[in-house]
């Protein structure tokens, strides 16, 4: 490498065939790649025949491992930084260390290539135009349905990882709070052996995974079906409820219109309802 830069390195979530040569012919050429574990990618190197030297960045000691990548690159070396799989930073270590380098004046370039949650997204079936990522919920369940029940209402595809020692139990838990209709789709094991993309309403794809323990094992991707916005004829009780927060603040014309915005119902609409409660 003639720059001294951090290279964000992409590497394949399972299929090793997408390893892109690219990312190949980085690894092979910078000083130090930084490694989520080191032992875990000394298999990656064997298998393309990278000797370049590994050290350790995870989330115990990536603070710690800042000031000796920011001296490699003070001294012209290059650095690059993977995951155990897929693309760094994406619920994975990476991001204090890039932050770190780029405020030092150093030049960070990505080196792209897979991540779970877009390949997921690609084939689940669900609408991609408008999505949240929203990586792993919370382990105790409390927080998970209170996490849930905080994003019940977004109109856009949500998209979670999750382990599989607790996806039956957060997907039931994402039923009591979204409903046994809410479209869910499960991508298991992304190009691997046993990979699984399954749409179904909640009610169906947990009944289904609970007949096929097999179904519960691996790594996951969870995609949500956002939910809809009321047609724009209709007003539910919710678009009620933002009129009259806003009536309170606002004139009726602006509190229709901003409603409008905020809701999806029709101006024309919320203004006749809003003159109605401004009257009474």
């Amino acid at each position: 490498m003639s720059e001294s830069a951090l290279y964000v390195v992409a590497t394949p979530i399972g299929n090793l065939q997408d390893m892109s040569q690219r990312a190949v012919e980085v690894l092979n050429n910078v000083d130090v790649i930084a490694a989520e574990d080191t032992r875990h990618s000394a298999r990656l190197m064997a298998h393309f025949n990278i000797n370049t030297r590994l050290i350790s960045v995870h989330d115990h000691n990536e603070r710690q491992r800042i000031d000796q990548i920011i001296d490699l690159l003070a001294s012209g070396s290059s650095v690059a930084l993977i995951s155990d799989a897929g693309t760094p930073l994406i619920s994975d270590p990476g991001f204090v260390v890039v932050r770190a380098v780029r405020e030092a004046g150093y030049r960070v370039t990505p080196v792209p290539g897979c991540a779970a949650f877009v390949a997921a997204l690609s084939a689940a079936g669900l609408p991609s135009d408008r999505f949240a990522f929203e990586g792993f919920p919370p382990a105790k369940k409390a927080a998970r349905k209170q996490y849930y029940a905080d994003l019940a209402d977004e109109s856009r595809t949500l998209v979670f990882y999750e382990s599989p020692h607790r996806v039956l139990e957060s997907l039931k838990d994402m039923q009591a709070v979204m409903g046994d209709e809410r479209q869910v789709a499960i991508a298991r094991e992304l190009t691997k052996t046993f990979e699984t993309i399954h749409l179904a309403p909640l009610v169906e794809l947990i009944a289904w995974m609970e007949a096929d323990h097999n179904q519960q094992k691996g790594e996951f991707v969870l995609l949500v079906h956002g939910k809809p916005k009321p047609e724009a004829g209709v007003v539910d009780n919710n678009s009620l409820q933002v009129l009259d927060v806003l009536l309170e603040e606002l004139p009726v014309k602006q509190a229709a219109g901003l409603a409008s915005k905020i809701t999806g119902v029709k101006k024309n609409l919320l203004y006749k309802l809003a003159l109605e409660r401004a009257e009474n």
